[in-house]
């Protein structure tokens, strides 16, 4: 029996969100060389609308692009309650994406460790991932991070870490040798992720840390709610600023930069100044 419901969600990807969603997916697979033939991709599901939108963009682009790839889908729960897997594993149903869930200890760890919980999830969260892909014979891991990811990033870098740096579009692991990461959403905007999402009357999981369910209430807004906030109010007064974020991390002047590291080396511009 068809599923009537996923086919429609399927061609408001291709036609009624086409500009927002498919095309600037394109654009990044394209700009940035995410994919490659004969690449094994683990497109890693964490049950959110960014993630599930990156699964069905990915499936459009096997079936419909030029490229030969391969797809796995996985999902990994760090210890989610019953009610936040199982709503994962029915929107995988309704969308048609045959995932493959494997369990780990991360939230029970993250709730006794101290520090910031947020920060060790992440970190422990890849790894797993990575390890599962590789099991799979993945080369690559697809992540759902986004336009917004990015921008909010690369000011949170400058204000809090006091360098000029972003999330970028792929990278090799360093801790996996062989293995890369892609972010095929890298040009799409969240809004757009939450039309599509809204628009096709679709509920997805938000965040089911059961840690930060514990003490959301007693913490102070994260630094990335404040730089969405940031950007919000800035593009009060000029709608293109989150573009013009995004694109100056594209055209970095290097002759008027006071310094540099590359490879973890630092550079000054006085070295050679005097033409030595």
């Amino acid at each position: 029996m068809e599923n009537t419901k996923c086919k429609q969600i399927e061609r408001s990807i291709i036609k009624r969100y086409r500009k927002e969603l498919w095309s600037r997916f394109v654009q990044a697979v394209k700009e940035y060389q995410l994919i490659q033939e004969g690449d094994r991709i683990a497109v890693c599901i964490s049950g959110g609308k960014d993630s599930f939108l990156m699964a069905k963009l990915l499936q459009e682009i096997q079936r419909h692009g030029k490229l030969n790839f391969q797809l796995k889908f996985i999902v990994m729960d760090p210890g989610y309650r019953a009610e936040n897997r199982q709503l994962i594993l029915s929107n995988a149903e309704l969308l048609e994406i045959p995932v493959e869930l494997f369990e780990s200890p991360i939230f029970e760890v993250v709730s006794v460790a101290g520090g910031s919980p947020c920060y060790l999830c992440a970190r422990m969260r890849r790894g797993y991932l990575y390890e599962k892909a590789k099991a799979l014979n993945c080369n690559k891991i697809a992540l759902g991070h986004h336009f917004d990811d990015v921008i909010e990033t690369t000011l949170l870098s400058m204000f809090y870490g006091a360098e000029i740096k972003t999330m970028l579009p792929k990278l090799k692991s360093t801790s996996h040798p062989g293995m890369e990461l892609i972010r095929p959403l890298y040009k799409i905007h969240e809004d757009d992720v939450i039309r599509w999402a809204n628009g096709n009357e679709l509920t997805f999981l938000h965040c089911a840390c059961r840690f930060t369910e514990r003490v959301a209430n007693k913490e102070e807004e994260s630094k990335r709610k404040e730089m969405k906030a940031l950007v919000k109010q800035l593009k009060a007064t000029y709608d293109r600023i989150d573009d013009n974020i995004f694109r100056s991390m594209h055209n970095v002047n290097m002759n008027s930069i006071l310094g540099y590291k590359k490879d973890g080396k630092v550079h000054s511009f006085l070295d050679g100044y005097d033409g030595e």
